[in-house]
């Protein structure tokens, strides 16, 4: 193998395959990155089995073939080197890759690539083609609220569902809920359901980028996996195996106070009220004070108070319809989710201290994140 490839683009590519690397593995080949030859460009490709990444990034292939090198060494070492040239050529007979660049040359151990494992492959023509810009959008919203402990591998994951020309995405860690849905621009035949890593979709949203590109994503038959591609970009994962909860039956059906807010007011006020709660139990407490008679404005309280801190305050103007309530939500969990609205405004819903709360973005029905209420000391 002898390649000749531009440093930043093999960086950039690097820092986007090294995610899915195995920093701790019995298999010392899942600490590589697979370099490889492929149709006219070079792949990079890593794995830990769970999640696998591969890039194609266009070079002068003056001799084919692949090897496997330790990624952080190769990550780190490319990144050294200067914006110029890169000579990669492979001794096959000890497995050593050797770097040039510049005045620069290093010669790297590598592992023979057939010790790599397998990177399955995406039949794209049973695809479903999907907007990137909506698709990291609906990650955005919804992937912050999967549970991070492994003990419940269910709720680590998005339920995905597809049917005709729907799509929805939701996730859970039992304390609150986040749900988004959309249609895509081609509808499928067979309705569609699996459970995704959280992991794989924050991964998948970091490394696409934006504009007006075309994601196709395939569940390859009997491999329990879904894969994500793109040209010169392929996301692949294990798929989560397991009946996710259904979050729809705790969603109350209706709501006694409707209170409107300034999205960015109300996050302000979150973060303030956050900076006290965090050294306790990140408790807040939410007084809804509907408009008076004599024409003052609605207003929410948001107080916080800690032992070893002390105490907060903050009021928002609201606009309140219905009765006036003291509850208390985690306030990590309010500015988690304030954070992705993308609105003006957002709609608080309530019914009383010990049921379920709902945000949701003024004029679109599309997001609606649930809350639960905490217990007020």
């Amino acid at each position: 193998m002898k390649v000749n490839v531009k440093q930043q683009q093999l960086a950039h590519s690097l820092s986007m395959v090294s995610r899915a690397v195995s920093p701790r593995s019995t298999l010392p080949v899942l600490s590589n990155i697979l370099i490889k030859t492929d149709k006219g460009r070079l792949r990079l490709s890593a794995t830990n089995l769970e999640l696998g990444i591969t890039c194609w990034i266009g070079a002068r292939i003056e001799g084919e073939g692949a090897i496997t090198v330790p990624s952080r060494t190769f990550t780190d070492l490319v990144s050294a080197l200067p914006n110029e040239q890169v000579i990669m050529e492979l001794d096959n007979s000890t497995q050593t890759l050797n770097v040039r660049c510049g005045s620069s040359e290093t010669n790297i151990k590598g592992i023979d690539a057939e010790e790599f494992p397998p990177i399955p492959e995406p039949n794209l023509e049973e695809g479903v083609h999907l907007s990137i810009t909506n698709f990291k959008e609906m990650v955005q919203q919804v992937a912050f609220a999967a549970s991070t402990d492994e003990a419940r591998p269910v709720l680590t994951g998005v339920l995905l569902k597809m049917d005709g020309d729907h799509i929805s995405m939701a996730a859970t860690d039992g304390f609150r809920i986040s749900i988004r849905e959309d249609t895509i621009s081609n509808p499928i035949e067979k309705p569609l359901e699996a459970i995704i890593p959280a992991r794989a979709l924050v991964e998948l949203a970091r490394i696409v980028g934006g504009g007006d590109k075309t994601l196709i994503m395939t569940f390859p038959p009997d491999r329990g996996q879904v894969i994500f591609h793109m040209d010169d970009l392929e996301l692949a994962s294990q798929l989560i195996e397991g009946s996710f909860p259904d979050y729809r039956a705790i969603i109350p059906p209706k709501f006694k106070t409707h209170t409107l807010l300034s999205t960015a007011g109300l996050l302000k006020a979150c973060k303030q009220a956050e900076i006290i709660a965090r050294e306790g139990t990140n408790v807040a407490r939410l007084n809804i004070i509907p408009e008076t008679d004599d024409a003052s404005p609605g207003t929410l309280e948001i107080s916080a108070q800690s032992e070893q801190t002390g105490t907060s305050e903050v009021l928002v103007d609201a606009s309140v319809d219905g009765l006036p309530l003291l509850v208390a939500f985690n306030v990590r969990f309010l500015r988690e989710v304030l954070e992705v609205v993308k609105a003006d405004n957002v709609w608080l819903e309530t019914n009383a201290a010990n049921t379920p709360g709902m945000l949701h973005p003024q004029g679109d029905d599309n997001f609606k994140h649930i809350i639960m209420p905490m217990h007020m000391a």
